[in-house]
Protein backbone atom coordinates (compact mmCIF):
# COMPACT_ATOMS: atom_id res chain seq x y z
CA UNK A 1 0.00 0.00 0.00
CA UNK A 2 1.36 3.42 -0.97
CA UNK A 3 1.80 6.08 1.70
CA UNK A 4 -0.30 9.23 1.31
CA UNK A 5 0.57 12.88 1.79
CA UNK A 6 -0.64 13.49 5.34
CA UNK A 7 0.77 16.92 6.16
CA UNK A 8 3.00 19.78 5.16
CA UNK A 9 4.98 20.58 8.29
CA UNK A 10 6.49 23.88 9.41
CA UNK A 11 9.35 23.60 11.89
CA UNK A 12 9.00 26.77 13.93
CA UNK A 13 9.70 28.44 17.26
CA UNK A 14 6.19 29.95 17.04
CA UNK A 15 3.81 27.00 16.52
CA UNK A 16 0.81 28.64 18.19
CA UNK A 17 1.32 31.94 16.33
CA UNK A 18 1.65 30.19 12.98
CA UNK A 19 -1.39 27.99 13.61
CA UNK A 20 -3.47 31.11 14.32
CA UNK A 21 -2.03 32.92 11.30
CA UNK A 22 -2.58 30.17 8.74
CA UNK A 23 -5.97 29.24 10.15
CA UNK A 24 -7.03 32.87 9.73
CA UNK A 25 -5.52 33.34 6.28
CA UNK A 26 -6.90 30.10 4.83
CA UNK A 27 -10.12 29.83 6.81
CA UNK A 28 -9.08 26.33 7.94
CA UNK A 29 -9.91 24.87 11.33
CA UNK A 30 -7.23 25.01 13.99
CA UNK A 31 -6.72 21.86 16.05
CA UNK A 32 -4.44 20.34 18.65
CA UNK A 33 -2.35 17.84 16.73
CA UNK A 34 -1.76 14.34 18.02
CA UNK A 35 1.80 14.18 19.23
CA UNK A 36 4.08 17.17 19.26
CA UNK A 37 2.48 20.13 17.54
CA UNK A 38 -0.54 22.08 16.34
CA UNK A 39 -2.33 21.81 13.02
CA UNK A 40 -4.86 23.45 10.74
CA UNK A 41 -7.25 21.20 8.86
CA UNK A 42 -8.90 21.75 5.48
CA UNK A 43 -12.60 22.58 5.87
CA UNK A 44 -13.79 19.62 3.78
CA UNK A 45 -11.46 17.16 5.52
CA UNK A 46 -9.94 16.19 2.16
CA UNK A 47 -6.25 16.44 1.37
CA UNK A 48 -3.38 17.36 3.63
CA UNK A 49 -3.27 19.21 6.92
CA UNK A 50 -0.64 21.82 7.85
CA UNK A 51 1.30 20.98 11.01
CA UNK A 52 3.42 23.32 13.15
CA UNK A 53 6.17 21.52 15.02
CA UNK A 54 8.25 23.16 17.76
CA UNK A 55 11.83 23.84 16.69
CA UNK A 56 14.10 26.51 18.16
CA UNK A 57 16.43 26.62 15.14
CA UNK A 58 16.39 30.17 13.70
CA UNK A 59 15.49 30.74 10.05
CA UNK A 60 18.47 31.40 7.78
CA UNK A 61 18.01 32.25 4.13
CA UNK A 62 15.05 31.71 1.87
CA UNK A 63 13.01 28.53 2.26
CA UNK A 64 13.20 25.85 -0.41
CA UNK A 65 9.38 25.69 -0.55
CA UNK A 66 6.51 28.13 -0.21
CA UNK A 67 2.76 28.26 -0.68
CA UNK A 68 1.13 29.92 -3.68
CA UNK A 69 -2.35 31.06 -2.65
CA UNK A 70 -4.96 31.61 -5.35
CA UNK A 71 -7.37 34.50 -5.92
CA UNK A 72 -10.76 34.60 -7.61
CA UNK A 73 -10.61 38.34 -8.44
CA UNK A 74 -8.41 41.40 -7.87
CA UNK A 75 -10.61 42.24 -4.88
CA UNK A 76 -10.15 38.74 -3.48
CA UNK A 77 -6.38 39.04 -3.82
CA UNK A 78 -6.44 42.36 -1.96
CA UNK A 79 -8.61 40.88 0.79
CA UNK A 80 -6.24 37.93 1.25
CA UNK A 81 -3.22 40.24 1.45
CA UNK A 82 -4.98 42.56 3.91
CA UNK A 83 -6.05 39.61 6.06
CA UNK A 84 -2.49 38.25 6.13
CA UNK A 85 -1.08 41.64 7.13
CA UNK A 86 -3.69 42.06 9.84
CA UNK A 87 -2.80 38.64 11.27
CA UNK A 88 0.92 39.42 11.50
CA UNK A 89 2.29 38.90 7.98
CA UNK A 90 4.47 41.40 6.14
CA UNK A 91 5.54 42.34 2.63
CA UNK A 92 8.97 41.08 1.54
CA UNK A 93 11.15 41.48 -1.54
CA UNK A 94 12.59 38.30 -3.08
CA UNK A 95 13.32 39.90 -6.44
CA UNK A 96 9.79 39.76 -7.81
CA UNK A 97 8.82 42.14 -10.63
CA UNK A 98 5.70 44.35 -10.50
CA UNK A 99 4.38 42.91 -13.76
CA UNK A 100 4.37 39.38 -12.32
CA UNK A 101 1.10 40.12 -10.58
CA UNK A 102 1.64 38.20 -7.37
CA UNK A 103 2.17 39.62 -3.90
CA UNK A 104 5.03 38.17 -1.88
CA UNK A 105 4.58 38.05 1.87
CA UNK A 106 6.08 36.38 4.93
CA UNK A 107 4.21 34.84 7.84
CA UNK A 108 5.03 35.82 11.46
CA UNK A 109 8.03 33.46 11.48
CA UNK A 110 9.43 34.76 8.19
CA UNK A 111 8.25 31.92 5.92
CA UNK A 112 7.68 33.21 2.40
CA UNK A 113 4.42 32.78 0.49
CA UNK A 114 2.73 34.31 -2.54
CA UNK A 115 -0.80 35.53 -3.17
CA UNK A 116 -1.24 34.94 -6.89
CA UNK A 117 -3.40 37.17 -9.07
CA UNK A 118 -6.73 35.92 -10.39
CA UNK A 119 -6.77 34.26 -13.80
CA UNK A 120 -3.74 32.00 -13.34
CA UNK A 121 -4.58 29.08 -15.64
CA UNK A 122 -2.01 26.73 -14.11
CA UNK A 123 -3.62 26.99 -10.67
CA UNK A 124 -7.23 26.98 -11.87
CA UNK A 125 -9.41 24.65 -9.82
CA UNK A 126 -6.75 23.83 -7.25
CA UNK A 127 -8.37 25.54 -4.25
CA UNK A 128 -7.05 28.21 -1.90
CA UNK A 129 -3.60 26.62 -1.59
CA UNK A 130 -2.87 26.42 -5.29
CA UNK A 131 0.62 25.04 -5.02
CA UNK A 132 3.51 24.14 -2.80
CA UNK A 133 6.21 25.69 -4.98
CA UNK A 134 9.63 24.14 -4.43
CA UNK A 135 13.19 24.78 -5.47
CA UNK A 136 14.25 21.44 -6.94
CA UNK A 137 15.46 19.30 -9.80
CA UNK A 138 13.53 17.41 -12.44
CA UNK A 139 14.74 14.20 -10.78
CA UNK A 140 13.02 15.08 -7.51
CA UNK A 141 9.79 15.83 -9.33
CA UNK A 142 9.92 12.38 -10.90
CA UNK A 143 10.68 10.86 -7.49
CA UNK A 144 7.66 12.42 -5.81
CA UNK A 145 5.40 11.51 -8.70
CA UNK A 146 6.31 7.84 -8.15
CA UNK A 147 6.42 8.08 -4.36
CA UNK A 148 2.89 9.50 -4.04
CA UNK A 149 1.58 7.97 -7.28
CA UNK A 150 0.51 11.44 -8.36
CA UNK A 151 0.73 12.04 -12.12
CA UNK A 152 3.00 14.64 -13.63
CA UNK A 153 0.88 17.58 -14.79
CA UNK A 154 3.87 19.59 -16.03
CA UNK A 155 7.25 18.45 -17.33
CA UNK A 156 9.00 21.03 -19.47
CA UNK A 157 12.44 22.67 -19.48
CA UNK A 158 13.31 20.62 -16.36
CA UNK A 159 10.38 22.17 -14.47
CA UNK A 160 7.95 19.60 -13.05
CA UNK A 161 4.64 19.56 -11.22
CA UNK A 162 2.46 16.81 -9.79
CA UNK A 163 -1.13 16.73 -8.56
CA UNK A 164 -3.26 14.17 -6.81
CA UNK A 165 -5.64 12.26 -9.11
CA UNK A 166 -8.39 13.75 -6.92
CA UNK A 167 -7.23 17.29 -7.76
CA UNK A 168 -6.33 20.02 -5.29
CA UNK A 169 -2.95 21.54 -4.48
CA UNK A 170 -0.11 20.99 -6.94
CA UNK A 171 3.49 20.45 -5.89
CA UNK A 172 5.94 22.09 -8.28
CA UNK A 173 9.73 22.17 -8.76
CA UNK A 174 11.39 24.99 -10.65
CA UNK A 175 14.40 23.15 -12.05
CA UNK A 176 17.92 24.57 -12.32
CA UNK A 177 19.59 26.51 -10.99
CA UNK A 178 18.84 24.96 -7.59
CA UNK A 179 20.30 26.87 -4.67
CA UNK A 180 22.57 24.83 -2.38
CA UNK A 181 20.81 23.44 0.67
CA UNK A 182 21.73 25.07 3.96
CA UNK A 183 20.64 23.28 7.11
CA UNK A 184 17.37 21.49 7.72
CA UNK A 185 14.36 22.57 5.68
CA UNK A 186 11.71 24.44 7.65
CA UNK A 187 8.94 23.05 5.42
CA UNK A 188 8.80 19.27 5.10
CA UNK A 189 6.39 16.67 3.77
CA UNK A 190 4.94 14.02 6.07
CA UNK A 191 3.58 10.80 4.58
CA UNK A 192 1.19 8.44 6.35
CA UNK A 193 0.73 4.71 5.96
CA UNK A 194 -2.27 2.74 7.22
CA UNK A 195 -1.74 0.74 10.40
CA UNK A 196 -2.26 -2.59 8.63
CA UNK A 197 0.19 -1.85 5.79
CA UNK A 198 3.72 -3.23 5.55
CA UNK A 199 5.76 -0.28 6.81
CA UNK A 200 9.17 -1.75 5.99
CA UNK A 201 8.08 -2.66 2.46
CA UNK A 202 6.93 0.90 1.88
CA UNK A 203 10.19 2.45 3.12
CA UNK A 204 12.07 -0.04 0.94
CA UNK A 205 9.99 1.10 -2.05
CA UNK A 206 10.89 4.73 -1.35
CA UNK A 207 14.57 3.79 -1.06
CA UNK A 208 14.38 2.00 -4.42
CA UNK A 209 13.00 5.20 -5.98
CA UNK A 210 15.97 7.24 -4.79
CA UNK A 211 15.27 8.21 -1.19
CA UNK A 212 17.71 7.49 1.62
CA UNK A 213 17.48 7.34 5.39
CA UNK A 214 18.42 10.51 7.22
CA UNK A 215 21.64 10.03 9.13
CA UNK A 216 21.08 8.86 12.70
CA UNK A 217 17.30 9.22 12.48
CA UNK A 218 15.95 5.82 11.52
CA UNK A 219 12.91 4.67 13.49
CA UNK A 220 11.44 2.16 11.06
CA UNK A 221 10.81 -0.35 13.81
CA UNK A 222 8.67 2.14 15.74
CA UNK A 223 6.44 3.05 12.83
CA UNK A 224 8.24 6.23 11.80
CA UNK A 225 11.08 6.79 9.36
CA UNK A 226 13.02 10.00 8.73
CA UNK A 227 14.19 10.12 5.13
CA UNK A 228 15.71 12.36 2.45
CA UNK A 229 14.51 12.69 -1.13
CA UNK A 230 17.00 12.78 -4.07
CA UNK A 231 17.58 16.53 -3.54
CA UNK A 232 18.34 15.99 0.16
CA UNK A 233 15.01 17.36 1.42
CA UNK A 234 13.83 15.87 4.70
CA UNK A 235 10.53 14.03 4.86
CA UNK A 236 8.84 11.66 7.29
CA UNK A 237 6.87 8.45 6.85
CA UNK A 238 4.71 7.40 9.77
CA UNK A 239 2.11 4.78 10.56
CA UNK A 240 -1.37 6.11 11.39
CA UNK A 241 -4.61 4.58 12.59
Amino acid sequence: MTSQLFAICFNTSLPADLARFWSGVLGWESATDAGDGLAVLPPDGVGFRIRFLPDATPKTGQNRAHFDLTSTSPEDQRRTVARALRLGGRHIDVGQLPEEGHVVLADPDGNEFCVVAAGNDFLAGTGTVGALACDGTQEVGYFWSEALRWPLVWDQDQETAIQSPAGGTKITWGGPPVAPKSGTNRLQLELALAADADFEAETDRLLSLGARHAAGAGEVGRGRAFMLDPDGNEFTVRRVG
